[in-house]
């Protein structure tokens, strides 16, 4: 924590440093790269800081657990330059990706919710050609017909990295086992919502390295609780961030 400062009393930067676990030499950085307010210098050429570096520092600090270093200092450039607008712009481009974060979150746990685990396939499901006949396996058409898209769409998922069938070794056919199907379910589930290929695919290569959708609830925990550590640091930092403010006027 830092000191409690008078308005006016001069800290060196060993000061500012020591009073949030800082080297002297990340005070000066964060000066230079315009974080901090541009420190007065001594006769002989050395900084000296106030309780409004001070101010600046903690408000820094409480900004980037929720905007990341890089929107956090670009946050404190426009606020010490002046650009207070540009600095609430900032601001609501984080909550924007937040909301963005929450929603596709909202979107994976409720494509998961709606569906429905495909039955176990019998002994002989797989031995030919007529596997997709199965309660399982699936040729394109069926499936493309059982999700109501065309089996071009498919094809185009595929070549995405959405699914990997395999190929049927007497037609060529493509064959859609368990987990293809449950992945063409779920990327068919998020299409709907909107998103693109490109946001599906690590959404389902995470599918596929957790070994279906119920191991997947861990993962969506710990996505929930981060995203919910992002929200409550984002009020942190707004609050900081107020103070700041208004002790600059």
């Amino acid at each position: 924590m830092g000191r409690n400062l008078q308005n006016g009393e001069r800290l060196r930067p060993v000061d500012l440093a020591r009073g949030h676990g800082l080297s002297t030499q990340a005070v000066r950085n964060y000066e230079e790269a315009g974080i901090l307010p541009a420190a007065d210098r001594t006769p002989t050429g050395y900084r000296t800081y106030t309780s409004l570096h001070a101010r600046a520092l903690r408000a820094f600090l409480a900004l980037v657990p929720g905007h990341g270093h890089q929107t956090a200092t670009s946050i404190m450039r426009a606020v010490n330059q002046g650009e207070v607008d540009e600095a609430f712009r900032l601001i609501d481009d984080s909550h924007a990706q937040l909301l963005d974060d929450r929603r596709t979150l909202q979107a994976v746990e409720s494509a998961l919710r709606d569906l429905e685990p495909t039955a176990a396939p019998e002994p002989d499901a797989a031995s030919g050609p007529d596997a997709s006949s199965g309660p399982v396996d699936r040729f394109i058409g069926p499936l493309a017909e059982e999700l109501g898209i065309r089996p071009a769409t498919l094809r185009k998922w595929e070549r995405a990295g959405l699914m990997r069938p395999r190929r049927d070794p007497l037609t060529g056919y493509r064959i859609y086992d368990e987990s293809d199907v449950r992945d063409a379910r779920l990327s068919h589930q998020l299409r709907r919502g909107g998103y693109l290929l490109e946001q599906i695919a690590p959404l389902i290569a995470q599918v596929r390295s957790a070994g279906g959708l119920e191991p997947l609830e861990a993962a969506l925990t710990d996505w929930r609780g981060r995203v919910s550590a992002r929200g409550r640091a984002m009020l942190t930092g707004a609050a900081e961030l107020e103070a700041y403010l208004r002790e600059r006027g």
